[in-house]
């Protein structure tokens, strides 16, 4: 048997009555303990071996529901399986396209299943029509519990969690049961959480890894307390997650840069003194790359009135190649900013450390977590010392094997194991500092420009939207490579005020990064491509804008 289901079966033993699950907030708060939900996946898990699931099967799961995805999952890990979670729709999804995007990634992870919860149940007509096989969660719960779990070994799939790319081009990072165990054992050491005590307080979507492996299965798996809102919940009204932190004593949440920012300009609308108490709260997790300091501060600020410590701002470093977690800054030092020559770092790619006052900034995510190395490689291949930058590099027991594609599997690592990540940034006594994705970086005279450095200055001009603005490259990797600003505002459709606003943005930019955009493109709120799980999409916001510009100049 795998150690991981080993732990989860331990758990549900031995600490399952005590500690537990609270979901329905804030209409219809109910808890479950984790011996509830074993007891419930078991069942699951007889009904889904009884119904023919093979060793080693892929199950697809679309459902919302805490409640209803926490014994979900762990039946299909009983009964052998790997868990996929489906892209959820939404009220402006073409629900068409959506089938036929969804059965790319049935075939892709050859999965013959859906487990479909409220309120996708409502899809069934739809998955019917496109010959999607699936059976309903409330009625999986009726099987007989399984007797005797289905033994899988280390090497084999646990979760394939989709990518956050575009759902017509699907892939999955192949989550081994290994893998699995040392990411979640080395977080909870890590970060000492202490099973007795901790809370952990999340809205955060479960197809996503930070809330999938970090906010439902870690917690699952070591038995600590957790309460769990879907994110309709928390964007229907922000304060509801300072509420949960309050009423429930949270110690442990986590959430990316817009959310803190948001959470922060809804606290300071909170005159009532004492009306919420964040004081439990002992780790604030933020594993955006890069953490956007302007959002920590919004958060610490406007959270100290009512108790909140700003030293438990946790910055982190993460991705779903190595599970979830590579890196956890130290605990209790909050958010460390290390401050770097912006023209060495541009011109030789050095993190020359300069004054707070001058240069580029960026936070310090810490170590690797225990059986994860990490190096900085040069474009020439070397492998280079702190301070250098480079690619990060990634290697331990944590890290994927592999991905699954439409054009069928692919390798992630090298010969001798390093997995190359894509992102860029460097090292300073041992702990990684991210500059950007290497995809995106702007390359302009020899210079390498962040386009993080363009977004926020962009952002600081009054009108446009926070966490809407995206630098893209255009005619990227030629001798005339250039870069747009792309920003969503409220101020679209008047003309007289686009017009300053791109004048104002286009000489925020030029002061903050001594270059000028060869366009600044104004758009209405929501027009920006996102992920699903909210992250601005560079690559596909720089194809529809670099065609615009060039049929302006022809």
């Amino acid at each position: 048997m795998s150690r991981f289901v080993d732990k989860l079966l331990d758990t549900a033993r031995t600490r399952g009555e005590h500690q537990g699950i609270t979901t329905g907030e804030p209409k219809e708060p109910v808890r479950h303990t984790w011996a509830q939900v074993h007891e419930r996946a078991l069942r699951m898990a007889g009904a889904l071996v009884a119904g023919g699931l093979r060793e080693q099967g892929a199950v697809a799961v679309l459902a919302a529901e805490p409640v209803a995805i926490a014994p979900a999952v762990q039946a299909v890990w009983l009964a052998g399986g790997s868990v996929t979670m489906l892209h959820q729709p939404t009220a402006r999804t073409d629900l068409a396209e959506w089938a036929h995007d969804t059965v790319r990634v049935l075939n892709m992870i050859d999965s013959k299943l859906v487990l479909l919860g409220a309120p996708f149940d409502q899809l069934a007509p739809l998955l019917d029509e496109h010959g999607i096989g699936y059976l309903r969660l409330d009625e999986l719960a009726d099987g007989d519990p399984l007797t005797e779990v289905v033994t899988v070994g280390e090497d084999a799939p646990a979760l394939l969690q989709l990518t956050s790319g575009s759902t017509a081009d699907p892939k999955a990072v192949r989550i081994t049961h290994g893998n699995l165990f040392s990411n979640l054992t080395a977080m909870v050491d890590t970060a000492e959480i202490d099973v007795e005590v901790d809370v952990m307080v999340s809205w955060l979507p479960l197809f996503h890894d930070m809330g999938m492996v970090g906010f439902l299965t870690v917690p699952m798996t070591a038995g600590i307390e957790l309460v769990k809102v879907t994110p309709v919940e928390f964007l229907g009204g922000p304060l509801i997650w300072a509420d949960l932190i309050s009423r429930y004593g949270g110690t442990i949440t986590a959430a990316p840069n817009f959310a803190y920012a948001l959470l922060g300009r809804r606290l300071s609308g909170v005159d009532e003194e004492g009306k919420y108490d964040l004081s439990s709260l002992r780790l604030a997790l933020n594993g955006a790359e890069p953490i956007d300091e302007k959002a920590v501060r919004a958060f610490t600020g406007e959270g100290a009135k009512f108790g909140l410590r700003a030293e438990c701002v946790f910055p982190a470093y993460g991705m779903a190649e190595a599970t979830l977690a590579v890196s956890f800054a130290p605990l209790f030092t909050g958010l460390t900013l290390d401050h770097v020559d912006a023209e060495k770092l541009e011109a030789d790619n050095v993190a020359e450390p300069a004054g707070a006052d001058s240069g580029r900034a960026f936070a310090v995510l810490g170590k690797p977590l225990r059986g994860i190395e990490a190096r900085i490689v040069a474009d020439s291949g070397e492998v280079v010392g702190e301070r250098r930058v480079g690619e990060i590099q990634l290697r331990g027991e944590a890290v994927t094997p592999g991905y699954l594609t439409v054009n069928g599997p692919v390798a992630t690592q090298d010969a001798d194991g390093w997995l190359a990540t894509g992102d860029i940034g460097y090292l300073v006594d041992g702990q990684i500092v991210i500059c950007g994705r290497r995809k995106d970086v702007i390359i302009l005279g020899g210079r390498n420009i962040y386009p993080t450095d363009i977004e926020r200055a962009a952002q600081t001009v009054d009108g446009v939207r926070a966490g809407n603005a995206v630098a893209v490259r255009i005619d990227a990797g030629s001798r005339r490579e250039r870069f747009a600003v792309v920003v969503e505002s409220r101020l679209a459709e008047d003309e007289a005020a686009v017009k300053v606003l791109r004048k104002d943005i286009g000489a925020r930019v030029f002061e903050a990064v001594n270059a000028r955009p060869v366009a600044v493109v104004v758009l209405k709120p929501g027009s920006l491509p996102k992920t699903p799980s909210g992250k601005l999409r560079r690559a596909a916001a720089g194809e529809q804008i670099s065609a615009s510009v060039k049929a302006a100049e022809s």
